[in-house]
């Protein structure tokens, strides 16, 4: 697939080429909802003083979730850290696998023959991180590096078997840890938050490139 295109929370990073990923997964209901659980019957606007103060939040975090002039930053770097960092850990555990090698062959698993400034620009993680991410994943032989013929100074990545094999072993757990975290909100609130936040995403030319 040669680019990405905006799609519903739930498995909103699979590309075209890991549907199959996704239907192997077999845990999404027909109302986008993980299995066995029920949509929720009520909506954010909902949501009160005591509802916040009877979450399981410590008491610091759910200041700086909630009394924050910057709340939708951290709001979102919360959620995204309580996604990424167990499936990192459990990738460490298993695969003998860091995060930045996991990043590259998720990326790979997206899309093959792409670069490492590819990946770079699409993770927004350092080059040379990257790099010797790159560089153990190809002495574990879990990936391929292919001077391209028609670009000879461009040098494209490809997942040999063994790095597919735990692409297509990993990305159902992202699959279903994002369902599962998703599953606060009606596949129609999903929807709407996905619409929103690309609407944020592509004005991204708008962002401030400096500071102070």
């Amino acid at each position: 697939m040669s680019s990405f295109a905006p799609a519903t929370i739930v498995g909103s990073l699979m590309g075209e080429n890991l549907k199959r990923i996704r239907q192997r997964a077999g845990r999404a209901e027909a109302n986008g909802t993980p299995s066995g659980r029920k949509a929720p019957d009520h909506n954010a606007s909902d949501l009160n003083a005591s509802d916040l103060n009877a979450s399981d939040l410590n008491a610091m975090v759910g200041t700086k979730l909630w009394q924050n002039p910057c709340q939708l930053s951290f709001r979102v770097n919360f959620v995204a850290h309580h996604f990424n960092q167990p499936l990192y850990d459990w990738i460490q555990r298993r695969y003998r696998l860091t995060a930045p090698e996991h990043v590259v062959l998720y990326a790979l698993g997206l899309k093959e023959g792409i670069t490492a400034d590819d990946i770079a620009a699409s993770s927004s993680r350092p080059k040379n991180t990257l790099s010797r991410a790159v560089n153990s994943l190809l002495r574990k032989k879990l990936l391929l590096r292919k001077q391209d013929q028609a670009d000879r100074r461009r040098l494209s990545l490809y997942l040999t078997r063994s790095g597919r094999r735990i692409v297509d072993e990993t990305v159902p757990e992202f699959v279903s840890r994002e369902q599962a975290m998703a599953a606060a909100l009606t596949p129609a609130e999903q929807q709407v938050l996905n619409q929103l936040l690309t609407r944020i995403i592509l004005r991204k030319s708008q962002w401030p490139t400096t500071v102070g």
